[in-house]
């Protein structure tokens, strides 16, 4: 069994989690850790290929996983729209919704509705299915959103002016902590949302540290081949802080989990920094109302502009 200084939920065979993107890096891992808990995992892919093989691979080590795919792309409201219903025909529950997807730092390109990429999958991307499968979420007692950022929020600015990046000159990293910090406030407001309305459901961040995930394939040579073996650790441990936040029980509404060693790179996973820009709370509002106006989803509780 996977060791963890962490309590785990002992009712965690029970479960049903979903996770986007989890064919490959902390998404496989996290559904490893899950198939060998014994809880109920939904897969989330865009690749159903690939979604198919990641299953196979887990249920030989553990034959009694208990799998099942669903394609999912995160770059086309029009796929998120069919993923969110085919999952509420089948479900009335949800235990655990974990945004792992993401893109990072691609050159300048659009999702199918026009938004620059990074920002539409990592941020718009999730806002929509997670608004979309939130009555499952809100009728499951004590589920949660298990929203991933990463250490590029703290470079990340909401550029409400330019939140495509249409107007200036395309900077991806910039682009990308930008969609990462949005992932951040978004957990935030969501767990206030929440709070609000007095559900026993929460919402969590986490960020992983640096890992050597298929996320690095669009960076540089330096900071694929030289920085990140130097200052990361492996997916199977980069995956842990979204996976304490997922089932230990210790876990709050609002927190954030990332590694606790030197500048939060690796390390056990512990209770993270929020930056200071991820708590401001007008910023919040005006972010969900953004989201809301381009995604055309709205949440069951609540518009942003209240």
């Amino acid at each position: 069994m996977t060791k963890t200084d962490f309590t785990i939920d002992r009712n965690i065979s029970e479960k049903l989690i979903f996770i986007t993107g989890a064919n490959s890096g902390l998404g496989f891992e996290t559904t490893n850790f899950f198939a060998e808990k014994k809880a109920t995992v939904i897969m989330a892919c865009r690749n159903m290929q690939k979604a198919e093989e990641a299953k196979n691979s887990i249920q030989k080590e553990y034959p009694e996983a208990k799998l099942s795919v669903i394609e999912l792309d995160l770059a086309d409201l029009d796929s998120i729209r069919k993923c969110a219903a085919a999952f509420n025909k089948s479900y009335e529950k949800l235990d655990v919704l974990i945004n792992n997807a993401g893109v990072m730092v691609p050159p300048y390109s659009k999702t199918k509705q026009g938004f620059e990429l990074q920002f539409g999958t990592n941020f718009l991307g999730h806002f929509a299915l997670t608004g979309l499968v939130m009555p499952a979420l809100l009728k499951t007692k004590n589920s949660r959103v298990i929203s991933l950022s990463s250490l590029a929020s703290k470079i990340g600015k909401i550029d409400f002016e330019d939140l495509q990046s249409e107007y200036k000159d395309y900077k991806k990293w910039p682009a990308y902590g930008q969609s990462k910090l949005a992932d951040l406030i978004f957990s935030k407001e969501l767990a206030r949302r929440l709070e609000n309305i007095n559900s026993s459901s929460i919402s969590v961040a986490a960020h992983p540290g640096g890992s050597p995930t298929n996320l690095q394939r669009s960076s540089s040579f330096l900071m694929k081949y030289i920085l990140t073996p130097l200052i990361s650790h492996p997916p199977e441990k980069a995956a842990l802080p979204s996976i304490r936040a997922a089932c230990d029980p210790a876990v709050a509404n609002g927190s954030y989990w990332g590694p606790s060693g030197f500048f939060e790179l690796t390390g056990k996973p512990e209770k993270a920094k929020i930056p200071s820009r991820a708590k401001d709370i007008n910023t919040a509002k005006r972010l969900w109302n953004e989201a809301e106006g381009l995604t055309g989803v709205t949440y069951p509780f609540g518009s942003g502009k209240e």
